[in-house]
């Protein structure tokens, strides 16, 4: 797996306005986790004005520490999100995030599958057994996350909190990993009866294993990765050709894009987008 983390802000609405406001950077986990984490995110910000953050989300799992104002720091599984994630970052904070690749999550938590967590924030104590929530415990995990002010301390307690939970060898988990890889990479892959063929399953032991390991069924997975295209060329100063990056991008007409775009993103592309 590459060690370096991607540079894209795929998924991030108005990724220049949340960039001049919070320190945001990516990490690369140690080396033993890369082939199923995507990275490690961390963020912290010093705000005089809230200022609301827009994601639409990946199809991966995240694991999130978070110390925010007012509250004591806590930690969460959050599954995938089927809508836009918008979140209200205020006076000063910090959040320190596992992103896992999709399908990666479950060798860490095998007792459960991956749709029983899409759309919820679980406590990381509901998920992992041994984590203690106290953050007065600087032994705990949370404690060992956001304690530190040295970013590297940080990961490095990701790192060593990760290690402890796995990842448990598992052949299925290998398979839906390279099944959405394949997805994100190959523009031609738009039927799931087609792209399930391909790779010799039957569609229904296909969606079997996205419930099982992904959170969501591989047509979503297709559409998602969509989005973030258009939501990226959205972003871009150049003036979008609509009509054709639907037909790129699979859709039988504009019309279809913009549906699906204004209902992940709450504007049609026309209006997002800068050109």
């Amino acid at each position: 797996m590459p060690a370096a983390p991607r540079r894209d802000t795929r998924g991030i609405v108005d990724a220049s306005g949340l960039m001049t406001r919070v320190r945001f950077r990516r990490h690369a986990p140690a080396e033993p986790l890369r082939r199923h984490l995507e990275h490690y995110w961390l963020i912290d910000w010093d705000l005089t004005e809230p200022y609301v953050s827009h994601v639409v989300p990946h199809p991966s799992v995240n694991v999130v520490f978070q110390d925010l104002p007012g509250q004591r720091p806590f930690g969460v599984v959050a599954g995938i999100g089927l809508g836009l994630f918008s979140k209200e970052l205020a006076g000063r904070g910090r959040v320190c995030g596992v992103q896992f690749r999709p399908g990666g999550f479950r060798p860490f938590a095998p007792g459960r599958a991956v749709t029983e967590l899409t759309g919820l924030e679980l406590p990381l104590e509901d998920v992992f057994e041994d984590v203690r929530p106290d953050a007065a415990d600087t032994a705990g995990a949370v404690g060992a996350v956001l304690g530190p002010d040295d970013e590297h301390a940080r990961v490095a307690a990701l790192d060593a909190f990760l290690l402890r939970h796995g990842p448990a060898p598992d052949p299925r988990a290998e398979l839906a990993m390279d099944l959405v890889d394949r997805i994100r990479a190959d523009r031609t892959a738009l039927r799931v009866g087609d792209f399930a063929r391909e790779a010799g399953l039957s569609v229904r032991a296909m969606q079997r294993l996205f419930s099982a390991y992904v959170g969501v069924g591989p047509k979503w997975v297709i559409l998602r990765y969509r989005i973030h295209e258009a939501l990226e060329r959205a972003e871009s100063a150049a003036a979008v050709d609509w009509a054709d990056l639907a037909a790129g991008l699979g859709y039988a007409d504009q019309a279809h894009l913009v549906r699906d775009f204004t209902a992940t993103v709450g504007v049609p592309p026309t209006a997002y987008a800068p050109g």
